[in-house]
């Protein structure tokens, strides 16, 4: 290919000449080399290599030397022969009128024609150097003992690592092969150059520059893109901001309104009750004066105008009072309604929005404090309330639940059997290591990796409780609550995400608004929840918002994993009393407690306690777990709490007394006593067989099991693992849904997810700038020391490139998935969308794909100036960027945070040595650093043309690249981006925690 395009070249100028010759002086048809010497002589440079020489021929060869064959020199046709440039077959013979080269020609050594300078080549005639006997500017000297032998023209064209003899030199330009002309003031002119290039900043170039200092467009460039960045950040700050103190003023314009409006209604009722009993006394008066007649006709006249009215104005303040209590309380006559559902769905300004909300909780509040703080007497009256809305009503029966590890075949839990009722609040009590998280982590279909045998009936029917998942809630034992995010948003994120999608924006809000007041998060609701790093709200605080996160989806199935732990006996008391308040709409609420306080243990309605090794000792109601145990021979001491007393029991800390029944047959004894199935082996085990029914208690497998070689346990490990993987993802595929609650579709989520990463981008902008000022840093670096040479067009610095801008910007990547995983599997497993989530991390992503690159080539290309334009490298590394980027994904979802680390640290390098090692494997085609650095070479060496085109064709070949794949190198960065991505997803989707 390169000596096609080199010999096409040579005789396409052939057939013009260089400019200032005269046509009439040479006969130039005869001298100029045809297309089969041309071919010859690339030919041989490719074989040669740097060597000075061609190899013999038809005119020149061992047995025939002539003057032509000397450098500088050239012959012309034989006589009476015609010479077809064209002719790429035969070599003509060219042997007679032996003279020097004519300037504007090159006559390499060994040839006897003359072939056409290139563009940017200065060709002149050569002259003797009479001190070192050179043919200057050339470095050939004339054959010794020939006078007549003068100097002639250049002697060679060859790459700019050989020679650069016939090279324009930098700080000239040369419009034609024989002018050489200074470069102007104002303008700069690099070696090869046929016209001198203007200067952007015409002071910074003085006559015969090399080239334009254009460091300082750099930092305006940084300092533009900082003020942008500054203003996109500012800007959406600042709108963020008034939005929120927009919707506080107008939430707490509907609070004051709110309670005004209660205020002034309770001052009503005030006065009607006084005016009601001035009424009686007046009544009991007249009667004990007059007559019966008259005192029922004075009754009657008492009735009708007794009663004092009130005031006009206040009236119309409450025009509700005129039709009765359901009324009171609810402002939603102003909203445009008078039931709670009309109000709601007719208001539609943020002013309208809360008016409505605080309206209801107000009347809500009302209602608890009519209900005799919730007695039972309370509980009945919320619950028969006509306003209080009631959910799908969920009931778990189960019975003989057992669950086993699949592989190593552990017992964790033992026929365990029970019922959770709708609108009752269980707790889940017993020792350490009693499976009281799995046993709720199986009621709501978690238990991965575990054979489960047993019934679990729902709602008297055989039904999956997976395909329910849209309204159980379930909080786990650890915070995972965004720390970068403030309370309501937490919260008013998952209410869009999981309540129904009909459900009007004014109910939605109502939701939150009310878990915000039930939880007494109404002081920190705009704080931010914080991190480990960045202290936010309090510790208990943070667990009562992990709880709100569930409470907002309005489930009809509430699990929680030891909710109250951590916090003090005031907040478990809110915490439980806003649980109570779910459980009056209906909701089945069940929780793993530790230790709680005699108050709040007598809040609960159920209890299931249970013994070491996941069996059953009591599961019933609290006011009657005294009497059971009362019936056993246990009785709880007076001034002890009666939970802390039964796990002390079954911890084994409390010696039962020699009556009472012994701790191990507890279980055994609760099977008894409700008629349940028991299991062989508890049947054949007695008070006595302490060593069985221990091995029981403590969930060990059989003595013949604990003889497994160490083999099989690792076996049964990794079989334990691979059952929970697929568990796991079986549990989020599962497409059955009967929980009739159609949520928001994935582009809906998608959307709000955007709106949320966005806010996040927006709070960590020091992580990001700190991010842009080590790339900047990485540049100047880059640019300074690896500067990009004409010879090997910048591969060495674009190769230092690639590593710099991979490895910065794959570290950067793995923020996006690495720090928040656990809360994708909670999100995940509550049902929202991957693939929203994952898009809307990737979008915003892509704001750094786009500055990235700005950064990095504001000092890199202004440090270096390239020949390639800045657009042309921007395209490449914004290509380079995507693709590192997804690269990060798979490592950050992959791997661990320190592991993804490593990686994103050492591929880059590995990769970038191996594939300019092996440039023609497989495997370097597979890697993405060769198609970069390609795609950078590619980009600059199409800017090198004329005299540079033998140097472009050999570096392109020895590094196997191809002068026209630029465009293909891009699209193969892409699509390793996209490739990587969908590798990043599909291990997202699979791979859960262990």
């Amino acid at each position: 290919s390169m000596v096609t395009n080199c010999s096409i070249f040579c005789i396409h100028k052939a057939k013009g000449l260089p400019t200032g010759l005269d046509p009439t002086s040479w006969d130039l048809p005869q001298r100029v080399c045809t297309a089969a010497e041309l071919k010859f002589y690339f030919e041989s440079i490719l074989r040669r290599g740097k060597k000075n020489y061609v190899r013999p021929n038809k005119n020149c060869n061992l047995s025939s030397w002539i003057d032509g064959c000397e450098p500088g020199w050239g012959c012309t046709a034989d006589a009476g022969k015609e010479v077809d440039l064209q002719d790429a077959e035969n070599f003509p013979s060219r042997t007679v009128d032996c003279q020097g080269c004519c300037p504007g020609f090159f006559c390499p050594r060994g040839l006897t024609c003359m072939i056409p300078c290139p563009l940017g080549a200065y060709c002149p005639q050569s002259t003797l150097n009479k001190t070192t006997g050179v043919c200057d500017p050339y470095n050939y000297q004339p054959p010794p003992g020939q006078p007549n032998h003068t100097c002639g023209g250049a002697d060679r064209w060859s790459d700019v690592m050989s020679t650069d003899d016939v090279f324009c030199p930098a700080g000239y330009y040369c419009p034609s092969p024989i002018l050489k002309i200074d470069c102007s003031s104002g303008f700069y002119c690099r070696k090869g150059s046929t016209i001198q290039t203007k200067c952007l900043s015409k002071g910074s170039c003085k006559p015969n520059s090399t080239t334009q200092d254009i460091t300082i467009f750099g930092a305006m460039l940084v300092v533009a893109l900082s003020l942008v960045l500054l203003i996109i950040y500012n800007f959406s700050d600042q709108l963020l901001t008034n939005r929120e103190k927009k919707q506080a003023k107008s939430r707490e314009a509907a609070v004051r309104l709110a309670k005004e409006t209660v205020q002034a209604r309770e001052r009503w009722r005030s006065a009607k009750d006084v005016a009601k009993k001035h009424a009686a006394g007046l009544q009991t008066s007249l009667t004990r004066t007059f007559s019966r007649k008259k005192s029922l006709s004075s009754h009657e006249s008492s009735k009708g105008g007794g009663v004092p009215h009130p005031p006009e104005q206040h009236r119309a303040d409450h025009p509700s009072e005129e039709s009765g209590e359901k009324n009171t309380g609810s402002p939603t006559a102003e909203v445009g309604g008078d039931k709670k559902k009309k109000g709601g769905k007719h208001a539609h300004t943020q002013s309208q929005i809360f008016q409505y909300a605080y309206g209801q909780i107000e009347k809500e509040k009302a209602l608890e404090q009519n209900s005799n703080n919730l007695s039972l007497s309370g509980v009945v009256a919320m619950a028969t309330d006509e306003d209080l809305r009631q959910r799908p009503r969920i009931e778990i029966a189960f019975k003989d639940i057992t669950l086993t590890l699949k592989g190593s075949k552990k017992k964790l839990l033992r026929s365990v059997s029970g019922k959770l009722m709708p609108g009752r609040v269980a707790a889940v009590m017993g020792p350490s290591g009693a499976g009281k998280t799995t046993l709720l982590s199986a009621i709501a279909g978690k238990a991965t990796g575990c054979a489960t045998t047993g019934t679990i009936l729902i709602n008297g029917k055989q039904e999956p409780i997976r395909a329910y998942k849209k309204i159980i809630g379930f909080v786990p034992q650890d915070d995972i609550v965004h720390g970068n995010l403030t309370v309501q948003e937490n919260l008013w994120f998952n209410a869009r995400c999981r309540l129904p999608v009909e459900m009007s924006q004014a109910e939605k809000v109502l939701v939150v608004e009310r878990v915000i007041e039930s939880l007494g998060l109404q002081p920190v609701r705009d704080s931010m929840v914080g991190t480990v790093e960045k202290r936010g709200i309090s510790g208990g605080q943070r667990k009562r918002v992990n709880v709100g996160l569930e409470m907002v989806m309005e489930p009809s199935v509430l699990i929680l994993d030891e909710p109250t732990s951590g916090l003090d006996s005031a907040s478990s008391l809110l915490l439980l009393r806003a649980l109570r308040r779910e459980a009056m709409e209906g909701v089945n609420i069940s929780m793993v407690v530790h230790q709680p306080s005699y108050t709040l243990y007598n809040m609960f309605d159920d209890l299931i306690l249970l013994a070491k090794g996941g069996m059953p000792v009591y599961h019933g109601p609290v006011k009657k777990v005294e009497e059971y145990f009362k019936g056993l021979g246990i009785v709880v001491p007076d001034r002890v709490n009666p939970p802390d007393y039964y796990i002390d029991i079954l911890e084994g800390i409390v010696k039962l007394d020699t009556n009472a029944v012994n701790v191990k047959d507890l279980p055994l004894r609760w099977m008894l006593h409700n008629g349940y199935e028991v299991p062989r082996d508890m049947l054949q085990s007695s008070s006595g067989s302490e060593s069985s029914l221990s091995g029981e208690a403590g969930g060990h497998a059989p003595q013949a099991e604990a003889k497994k070689s160490v083999l099989g346990e690792l076996w049964g490990n990794l079989r334990d693992i691979l059952g929970q993987k697929k568990d796991e993802y079986d549990y989020n595929k599962s497409s059955e849904d009967l929980s009739n609650r159609r949520t928001p579709g994935k582009l809906r989520q998608y959307k709000y997810y955007l709106g949320r990463c966005g806010k996040q981008r927006l709070r960590e902008s020091s992580i990001q700038g700190v991010d842009f000022l080590i790339l900047g840093l990485a540049g100047i670096c880059l640019g300074t020391l690896a500067k990009v040479s004409d010879e090997s067009f910048g591969a060495l610095g674009y190769t230092y490139t690639v590593i710099a801008v991979s490895l910065l910007c794959m570290i950067g990547a793995l923020r996006s998935f690495s720090l928040e995983k656990i809360h994708y599997w909670r999100e995940r497993a509550a049902g929202m969308s991957s693939l929203a989530y994952f898009m809307s991390k990737d979008t915003i992503d892509h704001f750094n794909t786009i500055v990235k690159p700005i950064v990095y080539l504001s000092m890199f290309y202004f440090f270096n100036n390239p020949r390639s334009s800045i657009w042309e490298n921007y395209v490449v590394l914004v290509a380079v960027v995507y693709c590192v980027t997804g690269i990060g994904y798979t490592f950050a979802i992959f791997f661990q945070p320190g592991s993804a680390q490593l990686w994103s640290a050492l591929l880059p390098v590995v990769l970038t040595l191996f594939s300019n090692e092996q440039k023609d494997s497989v495997f370097a085609n597979l890697c993405y650093t060769k198609w970069a650095l390609e795609a950078f070479v590619i980009a600059n060496a199409q800017r090198y043309s004329g005299v540079w085109l033998i140097t472009r064709c050999g570096s392109l070949v020895k590094m196997g690249y191809d002068i026209d794949h630029k465009i293909t190198c891009i699209l193969v960065l892409a699509a390793n981006g996209i490739v990587f991505r969908c590798i990043a997803f599909f291990c997202m989707v699979i791979f859960q925690k262990h």
